[in-house]
């Protein structure tokens, strides 16, 4: 048994899991930020990250293109170590087809 677990591990390949792959649809990818938004409201890397990630999914050239940036400054804004303005999140999530969704605290 142990064998053949051992030559089914070795077997085994993994990929690297990318969410812009799931998001197909402007609904699939306006849930997955506003999932962000409720979940993680503090974590302002996480969110400009996650909208990376729906903006790869779209197409980073399109979006960039529609947002009026560079595509390699949209890379480097929506980056892990990146540090988006709020005008280039603005920009950004026009450029996706969403909007950003205020309500009272509670």
């Amino acid at each position: 048994m142990a064998k053949t677990l051992a030559k089914q591990a070795a077997k085994t390949k993994t990929i690297a899991y990318d969410v812009a792959a799931q998001l197909r649809t402007p609904e699939e990818m306006a849930a997955y930020l506003d999932a962000w938004l409720a979940e993680a409201p503090d974590d302002v890397a996480g969110i400009a990250r996650a909208i990376g990630d729906v903006a790869r999914a779209k197409g980073m050239s399109q979006v960039a293109r529609e947002a009026g940036l560079s595509r390699e400054s949209l890379y480097r804004a929506l980056s892990e170590g990146g540090n988006p303005s709020f005008a280039t999140i603005l920009k950004v999530t026009r450029a996706l087809g969403v909007r950003l969704h205020v309500e009272p605290a509670r």
